[in-house]
Formats: C-alpha cells, sequence, structure tokens
C-alpha cells in the first residue's frame, strides 16, 4: 500500500508545473524567502485543479509551511501575522551591524576573538556569557577569517540549501580561465568559496586586480563581508533581502567599465528548479544590459555550474550555452570529489555561452585538445567519427549504436523489442510514451511546443517542475479531502 501512495505521489508531481511572467514577482505572496513561486498541475495541455503559491527555496514543506491558493482572499489579520512572521524568520542583525561587529572582532587580541560553532556566530566580549554553554572555537585568526567557508558549517538540508563547495584544485581552475579569457569582475551567485579565492588573491597583491561580488542566501556570509562584496540573494526568484538599496550595488558592480570584463559564474543546489533559475539568471543579463555598452556585447557571459544529465533542461532555457567536458569537484560532497573517497568521476560540468575552443582545460587533469571538435574533452571521450563529435557526456568513452544511430554509454546494449539501448537488466515496454502535455507520441513533455497557457488574458510560459514539494502536493490532497468530506 505505502509503495502504491508513493508512486501516486510522484506521478502527480510530474504534472505540477511553476508559472512565471516578468508581473508575478510583484503580486506575489511573501513568504520568508521573498515572493512566493505559483504552480499548477497541467494534464494533457489543460489545467487541473485551483492555481497555488508556494516558497521558491525550499522543496519540503516542513523547511518552508508557506502555502497559499491563487485566488484566495486573505483577511488583513493573516495578512499582518504572515508579515510578523517573516520579519522573525529575518537574521537578527542587519547587514550593516554584522559589518560593524566584524570591524570591532578584528581590533580584538587574538586570545579573544571566539567563534560560536553552535550559533555560527563571531562572538565579541559581551556575547560570551550568552553562548559560555555552547561549543566555542578561540583564537580566530586572520588567515581564518578570510577563509569564512571553513570557519563555516556548511548547509546540507538537500531539499533547501544543499551547499557544497568547490574543491581547491576546481576553483583555481575557475579563477585562473577567467584571468585567461580577460575578466576582471566575476559575480558569484552561490558561490562563495570562489569568490573567497579571489579575494585572497586580492589580498596578496596578485596581478591582475580581480573584483568579485558574491549573492548567496546564506545570510552568515554577512559577518564576514561588507555590503559591497556580499549580497544576501534567492537565486530562486530573483529576490534582494535588501530591498532596492542591494539591487543597486548589483547594478553599480555589472556597470564598472561600461560593462567590460565581467563574468556571472553560479553554482545552484541541484535539486533546484532550472527553470526558475534560468529566469533569475536571464534578469541578472538584462541587469547588466541596462548598464553597460549593448551594443558592444550582446549578453553577459554566464558559467552555470550543474550535473550533465540536466543539460537538455538547460539548453532549452539558453539555447546559446554549451556544455564542457571539465568535471567540477566538491570538497564536502560524498559522491563529487575527487580521491579515494568519492566517484571516479564527478558529473558536475559547467554550461557556458563562450566559444569552447578558447577554454584550456588542464592536461595534468586529463584532458586533451580534440582538432577536429575544436574543443578540450577529457582523455576517456573518444571522438566518434560516425556522429562526427567526442560525444560522451560522463567522462567514460562511449560506443556507437548503429541501430540507433547515436553513441551510448558502454553499459548499454540495444533491445530489439524496445528498439532502443538501455541496461541490459532494464524491463521491457516500462518508457513512458508520448507527451504529458498534450498527448502526442512524438515527443516528451520537456519539449512540447504546446507549453504556453493564457493566465489572466496573457500568454506565459509553463515551465517544468518535476521535483516541486511532495509535500505541498501531498497538502493539495489533504484538503481536496477534506472539503469532499465535508460534502458528503
Amino acid at each position: 500500500m505505502e509503495k502504491s501512495e508513493e508512486a501516486n505521489g510522484t506521478d502527480w508531481c510530474e504534472g505540477i508545473q511553476v508559472l512565471l511572467s516578468l508581473e508575478s514577482k510583484d503580486t506575489a505572496p511573501h513568504c520568508p524567502h521573498g515572493p512566493a513561486l505559483l504552480f499548477v498541475k497541467v494534464s494533457q495541455g489543460k489545467e487541473q485543479g485551483r492555481r497555488f503559491y508556494a516558497c521558491s527555496a525550499c522543496r519540503d514543506r516542513k523547511d518552508c509551511h508557506f502555502f497559499q491558493w491563487e485566488d484566495e482572499k486573505v483577511s488583513q489579520a493573516r495578512l499582518e501575522a504572515r508579515e510578523k512572521y517573516n520579519k522573525r524568520c529575518q537574521p537578527l542583525l542587519t547587514h550593516a551591524q554584522y559589518a560593524a561587529r566584524f570591524q570591532e572582532f578584528t581590533q580584538l587580541p587574538l586570545q579573544k576573538r571566539k567563534f560560536c560553532s553552535d550559533c555560527q556566530l563571531l562572538l565579541l566580549q559581551d556575547d560570551w556569557k550568552t553562548h559560555s554553554g555552547h561549543q566555542v572555537l578561540g583564537d580566530i585568526s586572520v588567515p581564518q577569517l578570510k577563509r569564512p567557508s571553513q570557519l563555516l558549517r556548511p548547509l546540507e538540508n538537500k531539499k533547501t540549501n544543499a551547499q557544497y563547495l568547490f574543491a581547491d584544485r576546481s576553483c583555481t581552475f575557475l579563477l585562473d580561465t577567467f584571468i585567461a579569457l580577460g575578466f576582471r569582475r566575476v559575480l558569484c551567485v552561490g558561490t562563495p568559496r570562489l569568490h573567497e579565492l579571489i579575494k585572497l588573491r586580492s589580498y596578496e597583491g596578485a596581478k591582475p586586480q580581480i573584483k568579485s561580488l558574491l549573492l548567496d542566501i546564506d545570510f552568515r556570509y554577512s559577518q564576514f563581508y561588507s555590503n559591497e562584496e556580499f549580497l544576501h540573494y534567492n537565486m530562486f526568484n530573483h529576490h534582494f533581502f535588501g530591498g532596492e538599496e542591494a539591487l543597486e550595488v548589483c547594478q553599480k558592480f555589472l556597470q564598472d567599465d561600461n560593462g567590460d570584463g565581467a563574468i556571472l559564474v553560479t553554482d545552484p543546489p541541484f535539486g533546484g528548479l532550472v527553470d526558475p533559475l534560468a529566469f533569475s539568471f536571464k534578469k541578472l543579463r538584462t541587469l547588466w544590459k541596462l548598464t553597460s555598452n549593448a551594443e558592444k556585447k550582446e549578453e553577459l557571459p554566464i558559467f552555470w555550474i550543474f550535473p550533465y544529465f540536466f543539460e537538455s533542461r538547460i539548453l532549452q532555457c539558453f539555447p546559446d550555452l554549451s556544455m564542457l567536458d571539465y568535471q567540477v569537484d566538491y570538497d564536502n560532497h560524498t559522491l563529487y570529489k575527487h580521491g579515494k573517497t568519492g566517484r571516479k568521476q564527478s558529473p558536475v560540468r559547467i554550461f557556458t555561452d563562450l566559444p569552447q575552443e578558447t577554454i584550456v582545460l588542464p592536461v595534468d587533469d586529463g584532458y586533451r585538445f580534440c582538432s577536429i571538435c575544436r574543443r578540450y574533452v577529457c582523455l576517456e571521450n573518444k571522438h566518434c567519427y560516425i556522429c562526427n563529435s567526442c560525444t560522451s557526456k560522463d567522462g567514460r568513452q562511449w560506443k556507437h549504436c548503429a541501430q540507433c544511430n547515436k553513441c551510448v554509454k558502454p553499459s548499454w546494449t540495444h533491445c530489439s523489442s524496445c528498439h532502443r539501448c538501455a541496461l541490459p537488466s532494464h524491463h521491457c515496454g516500462n518508457v513512458g510514451e508520448g507527451c504529458f502535455v498534450c498527448g502526442e507520441k512524438d515527443h516528451k513533455r520537456r519539449s512540447c511546443p504546446h507549453q504556453s497557457v493564457t493566465a489572466g488574458g496573457k500568454i506565459v510560459k509553463i515551465f517544468s517542475g518535476k521535483n516541486v514539494k511532495k509535500d505541498t502536493v501531498g497538502a493539495l490532497n489533504n484538503k481536496r479531502a477534506r472539503k469532499k468530506k465535508k460534502i458528503n
């Protein structure tokens, strides 16, 4: 029975869509993480049931319980209570107050510099008594203050933050690549360790001087960086927690040197919805366009770091991007890291709009240049002269299937019953046929040409959301069950 119910929940989630439009952020209700996203169930090209708002950042309602029907009339008392609750969920201090505390902290002698591991807070002398029963680190040095990602405990809730940090080798590769390509300003969206490395090199007087601005939902970095170095930001709804003032800081950063030499690099949580992320990144690109020489450059260059199996979804949002073969490693991920404790290859890649032949991958790390494809690939990624491409996606050598007329994973074999390649242990006929949205058999939902609906008299794009809140969907079912019970 439990297995059946779980399967039904998965089927329901498959039909949940998120509706995004330029006006949606202005009209959406707010949760502690900013404007909520609007969701709807779609089946066979038609909306099923009422639209509802849910948190943009949290996929589990245990992390953020916000839920509201789109057409629900909310009382003034409830709105006021919600506003008070949202304020209570914000950081206790403002960014300016954290900055003032940091300056005071750095003036303390080494033996009086303490950090509370339980509260993740730099402690001033007046705080010692309050934190006396907590786990406290002492003798916090200046080098430690310059590496906050090593001092702070990573947020590892996979359904909310999933904060995994770049390994040094990947971080160094990214920065060296940006320098080689002539970039001098890096907008770091969810990449605290890269921002940290850029600041470290700046402190050391390295040339050329690179500037960076960190946008991240982890407000704890407010303790270590000024408001010109860090902005509290939700990349799932393009929300600056600091309001217009923070937005202007970001705009000014992109505006320097008439927009020249800037690049956006982002490393979102892997469980996050691709389409809201793309929506936010496009807004950042638009922000750069408004403040730069639009005639000189068409788009703000981007490095989007994400697992390779999201390639088709990312390319639907950004057709101008392509996937590099470079495997990004992480320090605190049990699988996505180099060495004996990780997997042989990380599945995390870089998606960029820059010409691949200009991005040199390190030969010492197992990459080579393919003169036919005009790009760097891993050594095992052999060129297929039938496909006319280095076809591997996962770092292994793929093989060409004549029946499928394409290269496939080495562990796959061609199934004459299914007329496709798959694992030998697969169950024949288990592949879903056709499109979930319109019902046609010649394509899948993600490539459906009919993914538009009319909302309030306007056409808006429907974005796919396979991983959208099971708990939210459960709440929908529960509410409907209660309503049905009352009627009966």
